[in-house]
């Protein structure tokens, strides 16, 4: 069984305000990454957990032929709005519903580490893409350095998660997604990081906002809304400047690699 009869019903909840309050400040990520893979004029791209289709339509506006998949229907929805174009399917990261060697660019943002099997994902990519292709893969950085880090500690403690279950830093370790990587036959050749910046006007946009992500949805699921709400105030509100506004400093980072040859 893959990730995405679990993972697309959470991610589904909320889409317009995933696209709005947190897929919209990804972009400088989405930047980096794309113009680590350039030229993509012409060439054949696919997002795996294309989520709501902002790196998509990036990726578009340079020329790329763009398809993504996603198993979330809702935000499938909105990756049609902003990326009318791409051909979009959706599905399971773990049995990608492409033939071998199809893609010249794969990209995969804040997604592996929600498969139920990362290595089966990561076999995908690296099926789907062309022998010279490239893919490149964006994810959280070092937890240490992450200051949302602080929320996801205090709803683990309200929904502590079995061992295994997939996370949004589950493979933010040093060298881990590398590693991850390198076992499908995809071999580093570059990265790097990128600062982003959660920025809310106030704390009931971040409510809107965090709680539209999935594992958030999960853990509303254990141990309420008014809990959950409650444990993300007492988190952010010391923070918030004079105005009220709000914002996390978060170090993400991207591994560019390519097929190993036989």
């Amino acid at each position: 069984m893959g990730s995405g009869a679990v993972q697309g019903e959470l991610w589904g909840r909320a889409p317009g305000a995933w696209a709005r309050w947190q897929e919209a400040q990804t972009r400088p990520l989405y930047e980096a990454a794309l113009e680590a893979i350039e030229p993509l004029d012409g060439m054949a791209l696919l997002d795996v957990g294309c989520g709501a289709g902002l790196a998509l339509a990036m990726a578009a506006e340079r020329g790329a032929q763009a398809s993504g998949v996603d198993a979330s229907e809702g935000l499938l929805k909105q990756a049609e709005l902003a990326a009318p174009g791409a051909e979009l399917h959706e599905g399971d990261l773990e049995t990608l519903p492409f033939e071998a060697d199809r893609f010249d660019r794969v990209t995969a943002f804040n997604s592996l580490q929600y498969a139920q099997d990362p290595e089966g994902a990561a076999y995908e990519l690296a099926r789907v893409v062309k022998p010279d292709g490239l893919v490149a893969v964006g994810n959280w950085g070092d937890p240490s350095r992450c200051e949302t880090e602080v929320l996801f500690q205090a709803l683990r403690a309200l929904a502590p998660p079995p061992p295994g279950t997939p996370g949004p830093l589950a493979l933010s370790g040093a060298g881990q997604l590398e590693a991850l990587l390198a076992s499908a036959g995809l071999e580093p050749v570059g990265g790097g990081e990128v600062t982003l910046t959660f920025s809310y006007p106030n704390l009931e946009a971040a409510w809107i906002g965090h709680s539209s992500a999935g594992p958030i949805q999960r853990v509303i699921d254990v141990a309420g809304e008014d809990a959950v709400r409650d444990a993300l105030h007492a988190v952010l509100a010391p923070k918030a400047r004079p105005d009220g506004s709000l914002h996390d400093q978060n170090v993400f980072r991207y591994v560019l690699t390519q097929p190993i040859q036989p």
